[in-house]
């Protein structure tokens, strides 16, 4: 018996993951909580190590 896993990147868990919180904490859509995640992500991704 084969199981078919879907491989999902720790990139997309971390948008699945601000994703949820602005969902939660907001009023916005999903698709408008997908593209704010992906944005907040891409801002925190280029603040070097050291200041975060």
């Amino acid at each position: 018996m084969t199981a078919n896993i879907a491989y999902i990147s720790r990139y997309e868990q971390r948008v699945k993951l601000v994703q949820d919180v602005l969902k939660a904490r907001t009023k916005l859509s999903d698709s408008e909580c997908h593209t704010l995640a992906v944005q907040v992500l891409h801002t925190l991704d280029r603040i070097p190590e050291k200041l975060r």
